[in-house]
């Protein structure tokens, strides 16, 4: 007995597809966009949605032994066959090749390697995150009564990171799970030294310049440990006298760094990560070139972050509004070189970013390999597939499909948004693939 297809109310139905009709798979031709209401792992394409563009692929899902298929109207190209007469509906379908045989099932197997690698990734990084928080934790309860010993521990931090992230190697910043992201409070710092050393890196700074970027970005609002809690983490607006203390937070973190016996480039990084090219930083209102690049560097990233994760959740951005934001309408306050090399080496869709894909699925940016900024890896939805067991797609491995546009996690239907768990707090870490062909 053939499998029966899914009402069209299915939740495999995509956001675009908001009517699905039936044919028996005698009926497919070339232009038709399908749904496979099966288990990713039983058949062989990368989506269980897409828009059939070859007799072969006909051919395979006519092998599947579906009783019917449902297909969206409205995204296709051509309309069902006539439905087989009789006769014709009783013949048996010449028999499919063997799995082994099949190349669209090897490439499936292919796929099935790659998501596996994916998965073993993302466990790696985790365990260096939690290892890295437990780092950046210890500094902030340490760094008053033993500055000189949280100075070796966040050096060794840094020299760790920038020793994986220089070479010849391809950098891959991803999207960390909430599991791993239980103290936002330590990870702030981190994501401006991850990205800030990234950045340092593609602006081709020396090894020991992006060490040197990497530590000043690690500490740089080290001086907010001087503020008191109720002005730190102050959800609604403060008041100016409350707004002059926090600004004091770079003086604070000058004098905090002194006693570190931090260089005297990583107490510029601490003192200028306020400033502006454009003179309307503070707390001296320095412009263009009267602060050090490696500064401009990190005051883009902390501007950044601070858009993705601010002190009132409610006021958070996506990573693409973020990044779109501080282009569009802020890009005279930072370096220009800076900004459009972090635009393009962050893509047009920075990690956690929800987007819908050219077919029709919904996804949510993980990764983006800075070399490869516009083929991001997405972690797809899909209610057939559990949630644990999601499936992540390298968009460089899947040439056909693309990003189409960016959404607001609040234009998913709850299913969805549960499914693809947009973070409030968007927390970030690296690694590194091979070397360079």
């Amino acid at each position: 007995m053939g499998r029966a297809a899914a009402s069209p109310s299915s939740p495999m139905s995509t956001a675009t597809d908001t009517k699905a009709n039936h044919v028996v798979p005698a009926q497919l031709c070339i232009g038709m966009y399908v749904h496979l209401d099966l288990a990713w792992s039983e058949h062989p394409f990368p989506f269980s949605s897409f828009k059939i563009k070859t007799a072969e692929q006909i051919a395979i899902i006519q092998g599947l032994k579906l009783e019917f298929v449902r297909y969206s109207p409205a995204r296709s190209d051509a309309q069902p066959l006539a439905p087989p007469s009789a006769a014709a509906a009783a013949a048996p379908p010449p028999p499919p090749l063997a799995r082994e045989d099949d190349p669209a099932y090897r490439a499936k197997q292919a796929r099935v390697q790659r998501l596996a690698e994916q998965h073993a990734k993302a466990a790696a990084c985790e365990r260096e995150l939690l290892s890295a928080a437990r780092t950046m934790k210890s500094i902030n309860q340490n760094v008053f009564s033993r500055p000189l010993e949280v100075k070796e521990a966040a050096s060794g931090l840094v020299r760790q990171m920038a020793d994986a992230m220089l070479g010849d190697v391809d950098v891959t910043i991803r999207l960390m799970a909430d599991k791993v992201g239980g103290e936002e409070v330590y990870h702030h710092g981190l994501n401006v030294a991850l990205l800030s050393m990234m950045l340092a890196r593609q602006l081709k700074a020396p090894p020991p310049a992006v060490t040197l970027v990497g530590l000043g970005a690690l500490l740089h609002d080290i001086g907010e440990l001087e503020i008191p809690d109720r002005v730190r983490f102050k959800r609604g607006l403060r008041t100016s006298a409350e707004q002059h203390l926090m600004q004091m937070h770079c003086e604070y973190g000058v004098a905090i760094g002194r006693k570190m016996a931090l260089s005297a480039e990583a107490l510029n990084i601490i003192a200028q990560h306020h400033e502006r090219v454009d003179g309307k930083g503070y707390p001296h209102k320095l412009s263009g070139t009267q602060t050090s690049l490696l500064a401009r560097i990190v005051s883009l990233v902390d501007a950044y972050d601070e858009l993705l994760n601010p002190a009132d959740p409610s006021r958070d951005l996506t990573p693409h509004e973020a990044l779109s934001l501080l282009y569009a309408q802020r890009r005279a306050e930072f370096d220009p070189l800076a900004m459009s090399t972090f635009v393009h080496c962050m893509g047009v869709y920075p990690p956690g970013t929800v987007v819908a894909l050219s077919n029709g699925v919904l996804a949510m940016v993980v990764s983006v390999n800075t070399a490869k900024p516009l083929r991001p890896v997405v972690l797809v939805h899909d209610p057939a597939v559990p949630r644990e067991e999601a499936i992540v797609v390298d968009l460089e491995s899947e040439p056909e499909v693309t990003v189409a546009k960016a959404l607001r996690p609040q234009q998913l239907s709850a299913e969805a948004h549960a499914y693809l768990s947009p973070r409030r707090r968007q927390t970030l870490y690296f690694d590194t693939d091979g070397t360079r062909g």
